[in-house]
């Protein structure tokens, strides 16, 4: 599906560093609930499901990349407000994206 310039730019793509990683055991798969800082944006939540190829010790202060305008999701309870983006493997797995250098939190992908 193709999609035009206006479309994408409708996403907001930011970078952001993860501050605190939780077990999310009420989650149906392996999950982490995760505390991300993106500076002026302020402080929001994810869940991610990448328990195999992280431990909660590699991810903290991790700068990543996240789209921040999707809708707050509900899983198991807790509130979703972001979407850590990375590559999908072909087993599901997935590798983290993010900046190739520290950049500043908040700023725009584009």
């Amino acid at each position: 599906m193709m999609i035009t310039f206006e479309d994408f730019q409708k996403i907001d793509i930011r970078v952001g560093k993860i501050i605190e990683v939780l077990d999310f055991k009420e989650a149906r798969n392996p999950s982490y609930k995760i505390k991300i800082d993106f500076g002026g944006l302020g402080i929001k939540n994810s869940s991610a499901q990448i328990t195999k190829l992280y431990s909660k010790e590699d991810l903290l202060n991790r700068q990543i990349i996240a789209v921040v305008n999707f809708p707050p999701k509900r899983i198991a309870g807790f509130k979703s407000e972001v979407l850590i983006l990375g590559v999908m493997k072909e087993d599901g797995e997935v590798i983290l994206l993010q900046p190739e250098r520290e950049a500043p939190l908040g700023y725009r992908i584009g």
